[in-house]
């Protein structure tokens, strides 16, 4: 499957490119970066040094636009740490990022390969917005959008009732639901929002399985990323969930990419508020079809977590036992 990942490296980022060069049925063509966990200039940062870790410096890394379309940026140093890997550290990166904007890179693979490329967003939807501006034809040229965005039924965790992705660029994923809605003949977008993806609970025995994975759970320094990335996730939600582990949302959005069958969805209406002074970024769901329009989204409503916990470890463990003989 050819994807393109577009992240906001971020813990649960990390943990999901991971997860995608451990899948031999994954193509990786490239990864474009933006704002939203922390800038997009250090998202970029720690993605080429996560790459160069997973001994990937051979797949592209593109910048798109530092800021949301419309408002100011909002970046969560609390929940990822100040440079969006927690308490883990990595060498610099061996390169520099594409001379491709991230927007001209998604509609090129997109054009390059009509109908191939599967795009998973991981992040707030800048990217994407501005992609759609520049081929409006987009929706088109895709094989599938499949996105970590949003929050349906479910409380949210940025204010009452939105999602972080769509909070900070409510604009953006507005205008990615309307140019769906308005391409015709084809798939509506997939979204993977807090209803499921605070299913994916990664507990302290699943970090003791991972390392038990790697047949080596010995001072393996690609598990001391994850150790070190995890221990300050797993922290915060321990004062703000009142647990101690961590929601993983973004590796179960790569997933239910990769293998569609781990997710149920249900096909509804959905708008994003951006006026609301208490609502703002909310993705307005309809599920008694009072609307009365048609369905232009895809919602994730339950999961196979069991078995999205089993592929996770047994696969990064295989990955990390292969570049455990990496020096951090």
């Amino acid at each position: 499957m050819k994807l393109i990942v577009d992240v906001d490296t971020g813990i649960d980022d990390a943990l999901a490119l991971l997860y995608v060069l451990a899948s031999p049925e994954a193509e990786l063509l490239a990864v474009t970066c933006t704002s939203g966990n922390v800038e997009a200039g250090q998202v970029a940062a720690n993605t080429l040094a996560l790459l160069d870790l997973a001994g990937r410096s051979d797949i592209e890394v593109a910048l798109g636009r530092r800021v949301p379309l419309v408002r100011p940026l909002m970046t969560a140093p609390e929940t990822h740490g100040p440079k969006g890997i927690g308490y883990a550290t990595l060498p610099s990166p061996t390169r520099g990022v594409s001379p491709r904007h991230s927007a001209d890179l998604i509609v090129a693979e997109a054009r390059r390969a009509p109908g191939e490329v599967t795009l998973i967003t991981l992040a707030p939807l800048t990217n994407l917005a501005v992609a759609l501006e520049r081929e409006p034809d987009l929706p088109h040229l895709l094989r599938r959008l499949v996105m970590m965005a949003g929050s349906y039924r479910s409380p949210g965790n940025t204010a009452p009732t939105s999602e972080w992705n769509v909070a900070v660029d409510p604009e953006a994923m507005q205008a990615v639901l309307s140019a769906w809605e308005s391409a015709q003949g084809v798939g509506r977008p997939v979204a993977l929002g807090l209803d499921v993806t605070e299913r994916a609970k990664f507990m302290p025995d699943h970090l003791a399985r991972l390392h038990a994975a790697t047949g080596n759970p010995q001072a393996n320094p690609f598990l001391q990323f994850v150790d070190d990335a995890m221990r300050f996730y797993m922290e915060f939600h321990s004062r703000y969930d009142g647990f101690y582990g961590a929601f993983i949302h973004d590796p179960l959005a790569v997933a239910s990419a990769l293998d569609p069958s781990l997710l149920k969805t249900e096909a509804l209406p959905v708008q994003v508020e951006l006026d609301g002074s208490l609502t703002s970024g909310e993705t307005v769901t309809d599920w008694r079809r009072v609307w009365g329009r048609p369905p232009n989204l895809d919602i994730g409503v339950s999961t196979d977590i069991d078995r999205f916990f089993a592929d996770f470890i047994e696969r990064v463990g295989k990955l990390a036992a292969r570049t455990g003989n990496v020096s951090l």
